[in-house]
């Protein structure tokens, strides 16, 4: 019996280890995929469109990024139903390999010079679907690893996700700023900045690999075994937690705004309208990203000992708070302080995210995690993530002040705050089945 009892957590550990390795490998090849994007923006605003007017370019780059997210809660709702259907490791094969191949297929598009607007009409279109495979990737991950989690573990655990989410924004970056700073500004912009987007297709196949070696979840094993498995989760989610998921679009607010202005849009603030190098304004970026995944597991435990709701509110209290005082450490000049308001930014930043994903991932039972999760996530991020660089560009063009970006983020924060007051804890709880 004892001898039993010994394999069987050993063989638990290995199941929890495997399903935390396959969903953040994957993860992390989704993210670096979709984020390189934001830190070759400034280029891509040349090459793909009419370069007469560079704020205008910049815009159109940036809002070409903002309506790949218009088909985010499309795919959401897609993505969520069949993830709650026919489980979560179908799913994610599926979303890693169709952003692979979205990406790959932008560094093969023909410049604005070579094709005139159907350049930036097939970024789009690439765009659009690397937006609907993304909608599918943060929740099915966040749910795989949380229905695998022993319950006192699930924040640390399911921590690794946005954790992965930021190694691949930190790989993004590093070769943007290889290329900026080893290849002449025309070898930059005629063929370099095509090679992370290139890079996909191998990435992509191996991240399919690993992910389709991977078993289902327990908990959806378990439902296919008792025949619970919900035939219409998306509608049984609006019909039964639609209170839920409004809560839960709140609370993404913070999260929305703050990981795209903050881990993909600031090499562009700081370039173009603090005057930083790119090569400077990347490289001081990393290290925002590199504070973010430092303390994302810190926060993960205390959010383990403490609870969610504690962990969200302070996170929202400090962006109230230090969120300006960043932004002027960051117009101050110098790398010294662009580093030290980066550090801080990044900290606050995993205060919120590092917790998020376990909070959302408890919210909603097995039956319709996977949905629920998907549809508040990419609702939230939709309407305030994917059109926060435009935002944030327009705000500074329309006011004339730096600091507008961070206005904007301390709103959103003050929006999350608010909705976090309609949540109940959630921690150290089994998670509900139906």
């Amino acid at each position: 019996m004892e001898g039993r009892a010994v394999i069987s957590g050993m063989e638990r550990r290995s199941a929890v280890s495997r399903a935390i390795v396959g969903a953040a490998v994957g993860n992390m090849i989704e993210w670096f995929d979709y984020a390189t994007y934001g830190y070759l923006a400034s280029v891509i605003a040349a090459v793909f469109f009419a370069p007469s007017d560079k704020t205008a370019a910049l815009l159109a780059t940036f809002a070409v990024f903002a309506v790949s997210f218009i088909v985010r809660p499309i795919g959401g709702l897609v993505w969520g139903h069949y993830g709650d259907k026919i489980g979560r490791r179908r799913v994610l094969a599926l979303t890693v390999i169709i952003m692979s191949v979205g990406t790959f297929a932008v560094g093969l598009i023909p410049s604005y010079d070579s094709i005139g607007l159907a350049a930036p009409l097939l970024l789009l279109l690439c765009r659009l679907v690397q937006g609907f495979s993304a909608s599918g990737e943060y929740a099915g991950a966040s749910s795989f690893i949380a229905e695998y989690a022993p319950t006192g573990r699930r924040g640390l655990l399911v921590s690794m996700v946005p954790a992965s989410t930021a190694a691949g924004l930190v790989l993004g970056a590093t070769i943007a700023v290889l290329l900026e700073s080893n290849l002449p500004r025309a070898a930059l912009h005629s063929w370099g900045w095509r090679v992370p987007f290139l890079l996909a297709g191998p990435l992509g196949a191996a991240g399919l690999y690993i992910r389709l070696k991977l078993e289902d979840t327990p908990l959806f094993k378990e439902l296919e075994r008792k025949h619970q498995v919900a035939q219409a989760p998306i509608l049984t989610s609006l019909r039964e937690n639609w209170k839920q998921i409004l809560i839960a679009f709140g609370v993404i607010c913070l999260n929305a705004v703050g990981f795209y202005m903050i881990l993909s849009y600031m090499p562009t603030y700081l370039s173009q309208e603090l005057g930083f190098s790119e090569v400077t304004a990347t490289l001081t970026t990393i290290v925002s990203v590199a504070a973010y995944v430092i303390f994302l597991p810190v926060v993960g435990i205390l959010a383990d000992r403490v609870g969610r709701r504690p962990v969200l509110f302070a996170a929202c209290v400090l962006f109230v708070l230090l969120t300006l005082p960043s932004f002027m450490l960051l117009s101050l000049g110098g790398v010294g302080f662009a580093i030290l308001a980066q550090i801080l930014l990044g900290a606050m930043l995993a205060g919120n995210d590092g917790v998020l994903a376990t909070f959302l991932a408890e919210m909603f039972p097995t039956t319709i995690r996977y949905s629920s999760f998907a549809l508040s996530f990419n609702l939230g991020n939709a309407i305030f993530g994917g059109t926060a660089p435009f935002a944030a560009t327009y705000l500074i063009a329309l006011t004339g002040n730096d600091f507008a970006p961070g206005v904007y983020l301390m709103g959103a924060a003050l929006v999350a705050a608010f909705a976090l007051l309609f949540t109940v804890e959630t921690s150290n709880r089994p998670l509900r089945q139906e």
